[in-house]
């Protein structure tokens, strides 16, 4: 089947994107709720789970993603492939996010990847931008104890702009990486690497409630 064509940008503040979104029910949507779960927001087409999913079978893995058509084309591949530990959700991440996770219970969510999200480049348009203060803060209240956050990004000023959301909760403590600490990467990081540029990556474990 060919692939699902979507505009690579859709405007997060557009009515259609402002909808609210059901909470995740772990229960319904992953054969063993009580593995512990990596958390993939932008996850696109969500290549990234699916492989993860294959390589480290022991976690379950939730991929949110803000155009609809990648999710439900995502979630049919996991279903077509037997992939059990793995479930995509469309959801506006910058606002409901919170939302989304209300029903997770707590020391589940354990692992959170934020890879390469939309720049929105004209300064008019910032307010697009996926990582805002509101994310950071769902974050911690989610995420484990010891959990911990993975950003990265090919694009130096948004890099700087998302570690310093980051960096300004003192909830999270950095622990920079030159290297991508998992097994996998997404398309659009060997898509950066295969051109021998530059990728801006750091981590932050929650150290604090």
């Amino acid at each position: 089947m060919p692939r699902v064509r979507v505009h690579q940008h859709v405007n997060p503040l557009s009515p259609y994107y402002r909808q609210e979104p059901r909470p995740v029910d772990i229960e319904t949507v992953f054969a063993d709720p009580e593995r512990p779960l990596l958390l993939d927001v932008g996850c696109a087409r969500g290549r990234f789970l699916m492989r993860m999913a294959e390589a480290e079978p022991k976690w379950n893995y939730l991929g949110v993603e803000i155009r609809e058509p990648l999710v439900n084309e995502a979630n049919r591949l996991a279903a077509e492939a037997g992939l059990t530990n793995v479930h995509y959700a469309f959801c506006n991440a910058m606002l409901w996010l919170d939302r989304l996770l209300e029903g997770i219970p707590h020391g589940i969510l354990q692992n959170v990847t934020i890879q390469f999200p939309d720049p929105w480049f004209k300064k008019k348009h910032a307010k697009r931008r996926m990582v805002n203060e509101e994310m950071v803060e769902t974050i911690a209240r989610h995420l484990s104890i010891g959990g911990q956050v993975f950003v990265q990004t090919d694009i130096e000023f948004l890099a700087d702009e998302m570690f310093t959301l980051f960096r300004n909760d003192d909830r999270f403590m950095e622990a920079q990486t030159d290297a991508n600490p998992f097994p996998v990467k997404t398309e659009r990081e060997k898509a950066v690497l295969d051109k021998e540029l530059p990728v801006f990556r750091t981590t932050f474990d929650l150290t604090l409630e």
